[in-house]
């Protein structure tokens, strides 16, 4: 079912079939791009591409697929032969993933047929959206962390098998080390890891029981979950009888601490190891943990190691969503591209018409100072000052004086519904992830007020965004689409 077509909401369908039968199904560009940033935060990190990708070149309606669709009664049965013979094979240009953005930027440029086009809208934003909304939390967890470990602890609290999955790779992407979620850590090579239930300890006599036999059969990945009956009249003390006579054998172990007062407990349990001479015994916590927590503990000093984060990141906790649309941008009419624009009351809603290119602008020491979109025939000027103006159209504008590197954000990622490279290890989208946060001052990452990142468009897009304006504008001042004079 992966690789179904009928992955896509039902008027893509309905839509496909008016494009074929009026003979719409003309060249198209489609871009991806979101909004606002999720968890009122300053960055946003961009996931999910290579499942896009390998859905894509699979993208295929089923002999009972078509079946199902025939006896809605609603499609003519030349469309559904047209069905039967699809394939995507449009080309993509794509940020890379991994990659800090923003909104209004384009993450993929769509180029293809209007109603192949049309037809993944659905699986595109499904994937994007959920996947960048996972890794975008998760690098907001590892900023809290600092340089401590966090582990993805969320199979059982995901929305259901593939919200689990894709959960667990967008956040390894973001910034988390390891998963409990065994199946991904087989299919994406994620470093899996895991410590013990509280049932394990419940299941022995007593806890020092429970806790010599797990540390008999993994002396070298002990952590001990010391918080079943008391933490600091029990659990702490056993743990330490196990720990020294894994000392004494040259390994080192931990605990776990999963309910009560992070704060107070890490550094009860903290004193009591060290005064054991148990100084190389880490701590790992969990419970309920979101970013604004971790940062908390971590400024006021809690001596904890190892976070073990679960519900607040495969679901986003309070951030349901993130705003990725799908907007056509050109579409071919009379043998060229004419663009296309959608009007909004909201100035921020409306869009950046024609076929556009981005860039990252970076100053002398390497740091990230503005995006900017243009359209894609232009060329940045080189050597000289550009002024970029808002995309809201407002007054608002900054001078670019080039003085550090330009990079062009959209690269081209598939050419006729292939691709044209390889999958990425994701390790190595992780460290690409790793990278481009690190090319951003600190003012733009932080939780509280974040400083506002400048993403901007070039003289000639503003130009045509007022053009279409104006040619579209009522006497009254509304607009609504006419036909050009």
């Amino acid at each position: 079912m992966k690789n179904s077509a009928l992955f896509t909401d039902f008027y893509e369908l309905t839509m496909a079939q008016g494009y074929w039968k009026h003979g719409l199904d003309k060249k198209a560009v489609f871009d991806v791009f979101f909004r606002r940033h999720p968890f009122q935060g300053g960055f946003s990190v961009f996931a999910g591409l290579d499942p896009v990708l390998e859905t894509l070149e699979n993208l295929r309606f089923s002999k009972d697929d078509l079946t199902w669709l025939s006896s809605r009664g609603v499609f003519e049965p030349g469309f559904l032969d047209y069905l039967a013979e699809f394939r995507f094979r449009g080309d993509i240009s794509a940020v890379p993933e991994g990659e800090v953005v923003f909104p209004q930027i384009p993450l993929l440029r769509i180029e293809a047929g209007l109603i192949e086009a049309q037809i993944i809208e659905g699986m595109v934003l499904n994937t994007i959206n959920f996947q960048s909304l996972i890794a975008t939390k998760s690098a907001r967890v590892a900023l809290a962390a600092k340089d401590h470990r966090i582990m993805e602890f969320g199979l059982r609290r995901a929305q259901g098998f593939d919200g689990a999955m894709s959960a667990s790779r967008a956040a390894f992407i973001g910034g988390a080390h390891a998963t409990s979620n065994t199946l991904a850590g087989r299919v994406y090579g994620i470093p899996v890891m895991g410590t013990m239930a509280h049932s394990w300890v419940m299941a022995f006599p007593d806890e020092l029981q429970s806790f010599e036999a797990y540390s008999s059969m993994y002396p070298d990945t002990t952590v001990l979950l010391i918080d079943t009956y008391d933490t600091l009249a029990s659990g702490i003390h056993n743990a330490i009888t196990v720990g020294k006579r894994l000392m004494a054998a040259g390994k080192r172990f931990g605990v776990r601490l999963d309910s009560g007062d992070m704060d107070y407990l890490s550094r009860a349990v903290r004193a009591e190891l060290d005064a054991a001479g148990l100084t190389d015994a880490f701590i790992a916590v969990s419970n309920e943990l979101d970013e604004e927590i971790i940062e908390r503990l971590v400024a006021e000093g809690a001596p904890i190691d190892t976070w073990g984060v679960g519900t607040h990141m495969v679901t986003g906790g309070r951030e349901s969503s993130f705003t990725g649309v799908y907007k056509l941008a050109a579409i071919e009419r009379d043998g060229r591209m004419e663009p296309t624009m959608k009007f909004s009351d909201n100035p921020e809603k409306a869009t950046n018409p024609g076929i556009k290119d981005a860039y990252r602008v970076f100053g002398p020491s390497g740091m990230a100072l503005a995006d900017v979109m243009t359209l894609r025939e232009e060329r940045l000027p080189e050597g000289q000052p550009t002024t970029f103006y808002h995309p809201s159209l407002d007054t608002r504008r900054f001078t670019y004086s080039p003085s550090g590197e330009v990079r062009r954000l959209l690269q081209p990622v598939m050419s006729s519904g292939k691709r044209l490279n390889h999958p990425r290890p994701l390790e190595e989208i992780r460290a690409y992830k790793a990278r481009s946060i690190a090319a951003f001052d600190h003012t733009y990452l932080r939780f509280l007020n974040p400083h506002g990142y400048k993403v901007s468009i070039s003289a000639s897009l503003r130009q045509l965004k007022l053009d279409l304006l104006e040619r579209f504008r009522l006497p009254n001042g509304s607009t609504v689409p006419k036909p050009p004079v």
